[in-house]
């Protein structure tokens, strides 16, 4: 079972934005460009890379889509803080 993770994500306020983010993906926009131009979370300006963390250690729906979801695929997870576009990049 994988303790840590590596993801990139992009904090939007509105779910509509989130979903035309993940469709922009779709078709090979590049998500640190998109990360930059419209998340609100202060890893926007490093292209919404968070790093490797443990499991437990973001908020619950974020961390089951980070430890269980699809890798490498776009994700929409809406917590307390709004929606998040969450690709995870690796688990070990």
């Amino acid at each position: 079972m994988a303790r840590t993770a590596s993801a990139l994500h992009i904090l939007v306020k509105d779910k509509e934005l989130a979903e035309d983010i993940i469709a922009k993906l779709k078709k090979g926009a590049h998500f640190d460009v998109l990360a930059k131009k419209h998340s609100t979370c202060p890893s926007g300006k490093k292209g919404g890379d968070l790093g490797e963390f443990r499991k437990g250690q973001m908020v619950p729906a974020f961390d089951k889509v980070c430890f269980n979801g699809e890798l490498l695929t776009p994700h929409l997870v809406k917590t307390k803080f709004g929606w998040h576009v969450v690709k995870v990049l690796y688990r070990n």
